[in-house]
This record gives structure tokens, C-alpha cells and sequence, in this order.
């Protein structure tokens, strides 16, 4: 069971230059309700109230009971943008733009024996069969360990729980009828309908 997910904001330069963003000295974190995520399904659903939600694509890891990772899977960091600025604006916290139903679609999950096999790898987004992200972990501004020894160090981590490490330049806006294709090169695939 997923309890929480710790997802990581700004670790990607381009990204959180897109969005006229600062990049951060230190990780930034946010957290995404466990009971947002949705494994391995084949359909995302958007709240009927949403006007703007953005994908994000990331690389997840997965704490094992000795909060070690052993798998990773895709993330999808699905944002309602409008909202996440309105609230943003007003100083307020933005959980409704971020951890709302649905909003982290999940790929199954791959084994991971080293993080050394998840520092170079390309991660890609494909909306309607188009190129809309596509980045590499080895543009990460925080690496693998600094990361997990950040969350481990702060926050109440769990078996089960997880890592999103950052999104890639090119997010943007996702419409009922589309069809997401997200690939992690080498280790794996997973295809999302838009509903």
C-alpha cells in the first residue's frame, strides 16, 4: 500500500525555468496523498471541476521495508495549473492542485538492484503519438542519494511509500480523449486513455 508520496518540485533546471521558477539550493518537497495514486490502470479520469491539469512525467522510487528502494516505476504528477497559481498567488497551500483524485497515475513497477542503473536514462512523454517531454535522470539537480537522505532525514517515511524525483522541461495540458505514452528507455512503458 502507498501511504504517501513525496514528490520532489524544481529538479529539473529547464522545468522550473518554464515556469518562472527559482532552481533550489536545497530539494523541495511536497506531498501527494498515498491514496491518489493509481497503479497500473489504464484510463485517467479528470475531475469535473478542472480546467488546466498539466502532466508532469517522472521517475518514481519505491521505499522497501528497510526504506531502501527495490522497485521503480513511470509517475505521472497530474497538476491542476490554474488552481495551483491562484493559490500560489494568495501565499495558500496548494494541495488541491496537486492531490486530487487520480492526480498520480502510476506505471507497474521494475526492479531496481543499484541506483547506478537509474542515474542515465531517458525519460519520454508522448501525447497523441507527439514528443511533449523528454529529459534524462542525469539532469537531475539533486541526485538519488541526496534525495532519499533529505526525505529519510525529514519527514516520517514508510514502507511503501514513494519518490517522485523531479519532471522534465515541457509540461503541459492534458484534454479528455488523449492518449498518453510514457517510456522510461530500457526499463518501461505504459499507455494512458484520457477520460
Amino acid at each position: 500500500m502507498i501511504q504517501n508520496i513525496w514528490a520532489v518540485g524544481r529538479n529539473y533546471a529547464d522545468h522550473a525555468k518554464e515556469l518562472g521558477n527559482e532552481v533550489p539550493t536545497v530539494p523541495m518537497l511536497f506531498l501527494k496523498a498515498g491514496s491518489s495514486a493509481s497503479l497500473a490502470a489504464k484510463e485517467i479520469h479528470l475531475p469535473e471541476w478542472a480546467t488546466e491539469i498539466h502532466h508532469e512525467v517522472e521517475l518514481a522510487l519505491q521505499f522497501d521495508e528497510n526504506l531502501q528502494i527495490d522497485e521503480a516505476c513511470i509517475a505521472l504528477d497530474l497538476t491542476e495549473r490554474n488552481k495551483q497559481n491562484q493559490l500560489k498567488s494568495k501565499g495558500h497551500p496548494w494541495t488541491l492542485a496537486k492531490s486530487f483524485k487520480e492526480s498520480c497515475p502510476l506505471s507497474g513497477f521494475f526492479a531496481v538492484t543499484d541506483l547506478e542503473e537509474l542515474k542515465n536514462l531517458e525519460i519520454i512523454l508522448k501525447i497523441n503519438g507527439e514528443v511533449r517531454q523528454k529529459g534524462n535522470t542525469s539532469q537531475m539537480i539533486f541526485g538519488y542519494e541526496k534525495l532519499l537522505d533529505f526525505v529519510r532525514q525529514h519527514f516520517p517515511v514508510v514502507p511503501g511509500d514513494l519518490l517522485l524525483t523531479g519532471t522534465p522541461a515541457g509540461v503541459g495540458p492534458i484534454r479528455r480523449g488523449d492518449v498518453l505514452e510514457a517510456e522510461i528507455v530500457g526499463k518501461i512503458k505504459h499507455t494512458w486513455n484520457v477520460r
